[in-house]
C-alpha cells in the first residue's frame, strides 16, 4: 500500500480503532509509512507485509474495528485487509502468517470467555481466547468431556474448530454447534444454534432452511467471537489398545483394524504412528507403525470387547506386540498423549510440543525447531495407506526430507493423513518447502486432496476446484457478503 493518501487513510482509521479499544491495544511503526517487523515462524514461511497488530478485548470492540475499516471502503480504498487469528497457535500452517499482504492483524486471545457452560446438555459457549486445555480442566471430574487434539493444550479451541481440525473423537466440525460472527459491516449475528433462543433445548446445528452455519468455517467473510461446542458424554469404561507392526504388514494390519471400526468395534479416531512421527513426537521406539485403537463399554462390557478384540488380534499373526490396557512406558510420550486424550484430558501434551519443537508453546515460532504440516483425505484402505507412504518416500528421496505420517482414521471410510516435515530452520528451509510442494503435487496426482491448507499454498483449493461453478459460486458469495473487501483474502478463499 505506497500510496501517500491510503496511509493516511490507514492512519486515520488506526485512530479510531485506538479510541475504540485503547491505545495499548494498536500496534503500528512509529513511521505512518513502515511495516511492522517480519515476525518469525516455525515453519520459516515468508512473512508478509504487516501494516499493525489490533487486539480488541470483546465481541462490541470487535464491531468497532471492523466497522471502522469497512466505513473508510476495506481494500476498495486502498486499505490492508482484516486478518482474523485466535490465540495465533496454527503452527505447522503458517502461525499468525496471512494468506497474503499487506494486513491488519486482529488477534482475539483478549477474548477468553467461557460465557456458558452446560454439562448436563452437552455444550459450551467458547469465545476465541479459550485453549482447550481451559475447557478440558472445567470438564474434569464431570460427566462429560470435550473432543481434545494432541497438539497443545495452549492452543484456541475455536481457532482449530473453525479451521476443521481432528480431535481424537471425531473431527471438530462435529462439534459445532452454532457461531457467533462480525460481518465485514460490523453487524453481529449468529448461525447454527444457540441457548436460551427460539432454537429450542434440543440442538438442531442446521436449523429451518438453509443453513449458513458453515458459510464462516475455513473462511475469511467474517470474524468469529465465539462458538457454541457440543460436549460429549465421558465413557463409563474405557481401554486403549496398542499394536506395532512392520511395513510388510501394514496393508493387512490396516484392513483388519478398518475391519474393527466399520463394526463398532473400537471408537473415536483410531490413530498409527510411523517411526518417523513417532520419533519426533517422542515416542517408544523400535516398532515401525504403533496402532492406538480405543474400546468404549459399560463397566460390564469392556472386558469382554477389548478382550475379544485383543484375541482376534493375536490370532491375525500380524503385530509383534500387543498392549491392552496397559500403562504406557515413563518415556513413551506418543501412547501417554493419545490415551489421556481419547479420554479429554490434554495432562501430557506439552510433552509431545516439546519433543517436536524443542521449546514450549509461547516460544514454538520465535525458536522451535522447524515444522510444516501436511493433511490430505485418504481412503481406509491398507493399499491406499501403503501407496501414500511410499510417496513419502518418493518426497524423501528427492528432497532428502524425511516426513513423517500419522494416520487418524476418521471413520471407516476415511483417512485423515498427517504428515509433518521436521526440519533444521538454520540449514533446510528450503529443502522443507521443496518436501511440501512435493507433497502437494504427489498427492494431487493420486487423487487425494487436502482438508487444510497453509499459509503458503493458499487458493490451492481454488486452483483445484473439483467444480467450476461451485468455485465461481462460493466467490460470488464472497463478494455479496464483503463487497468493500475488508478482510483480508484467506488461504481458502
Amino acid at each position: 500500500m505506497p500510496e501517500t493518501a491510503s496511509r493516511t487513510a490507514l492512519e486515520a482509521v488506526l485512530d479510531t480503532v485506538a479510541a475504540a479499544i485503547g491505545p495499548d491495544h494498536v500496534v503500528r511503526s512509529a513511521d505512518p509509512a513502515a511495516l511492522l517487523p517480519a515476525e518469525a515462524n516455525v515453519s520459516a514461511f515468508a512473512a508478509r507485509a504487516l501494516n499493525a497488530v489490533l487486539r480488541p478485548g470483546s465481541a462490541e470492540e470487535v464491531r468497532s474495528v471492523v466497522r471502522a475499516f469497512d466505513e473508510q471502503g476495506g481494500a476498495r480504498a486502498g486499505l490492508p485487509g482484516l486478518h482474523a487469528v485466535s490465540t495465533g497457535r496454527n503452527w505447522g500452517l503458517g502461525s499468525k502468517e496471512p494468506a497474503v499482504g499487506p494486513v491488519v492483524r486482529l488477534e482475539l486471545d483478549r477474548l477468553d470467555a467461557v460465557r456458558d457452560l452446560d454439562v448436563e446438555a452437552g455444550y459450551a459457549v467458547v469465545e476465541p481466547g479459550v485453549t482447550q486445555a481451559v475447557l478440558a480442566a472445567r470438564l474434569a471430574g464431570t460427566a462429560r468431556m470435550l473432543n481434545v487434539t494432541a497438539s497443545s493444550g495452549h492452543t484456541s479451541l475455536l481457532g482449530n474448530l473453525v479451521d476443521r481440525g481432528v480431535g481424537l473423537r471425531r473431527q471438530r466440525t462435529e462439534d459445532l454447534l452454532g457461531l457467533e460472527a462480525v460481518l465485514p459491516d460490523g453487524r453481529l449475528v449468529r448461525t447454527g444454534w444457540w441457548p436460551g433462543t427460539s432454537a429450542g433445548r434440543a440442538v438442531n446445528p442446521y436449523g429451518l432452511g438453509p443453513s449458513t452455519l458453515h458459510l464462516f468455517t475455513q473462511s475469511p467473510l467474517a470474524v468469529i467471537t465465539a462458538a457454541v461446542v457440543r460436549l460429549l458424554p465421558r465413557p463409563e469404561a474405557q481401554r486403549v489398545v496398542r499394536l506395532s507392526f512392520g511395513r510388510e504388514e501394514l496393508p493387512a494390519a490396516v484392513d483388519l483394524i478398518r475391519r474393527w471400526r466399520a463394526g463398532n468395534v473400537v471408537s473415536g479416531v483410531v490413530k498409527i504412528y510411523d517411526t518417523a512421527s513417532t520419533a519426533t513426537y517422542g515416542g517408544e521406539g523400535g516398532h515401525g507403525y504403533l496402532a492406538h485403537v480405543c474400546v468404549d463399554a459399560t463397566a460390564g462390557t469392556l472386558d469382554a470387547l477389548a478382550g475379544a478384540l485383543v484375541e482376534e488380534a493375536r490370532a491375525a499373526g500380524l503385530f509383534g506386540r500387543i498392549a491392552a490396557g496397559e500403562e504406557p512406558a515413563a518415556d513413551d510420550t506418543v501412547s501417554k498423549v493419545v490415551q489421556a486424550a481419547y479420554s479429554g484430558s490434554v495432562e501430557f501434551n506439552e510433552d509431545m510440543l516439546a519433543s517436536a519443537t524443542g521449546t514450549r508453546a509461547d516460544l514454538v515460532d520465535a525458536e522451535g525447531k522447524g515444522w510444516i504440516f501436511f493433511l490430505p483425505l485418504i481412503p481406509f484402505t491398507g493399499a491406499d495407506t501403503a501407496r501414500a507412504l511410499a510417496l513419502l518416500d518418493t518426497v524423501h528421496e528427492e528432497t532428502g526430507i524425511r516426513p513423517g505420517a500419522t494416520v487418524n482414521a476418521l471413520d471407516a471410510d476415511v483417512i485423515d493423513l498427517v504428515v509433518s516435515f521436521p526440519f533444521d530452520r538454520a540449514t533446510q528451509a528450503e529443502a522443507a518447502h521443496r518436501a511440501l510442494d512435493r507433497a502437494y503435487a504427489l498427492f494431487a496426482a493420486a487423487g487425494w486432496a487436502p482438508y487444510r491448507l497453509d499459509s503458503a499454498h493458499g487458493g490451492w483449493g481454488r486452483e483445484h476446484a473439483p467444480d467450476a461453478e461451485n468455485a465461481a459460486l462460493v466467490l460470488d458469495v464472497a463478494r455479496l457478503v464483503d463487497p468493500n473487501g475488508t478482510f483480508a483474502p484467506g488461504r481458502y478463499l
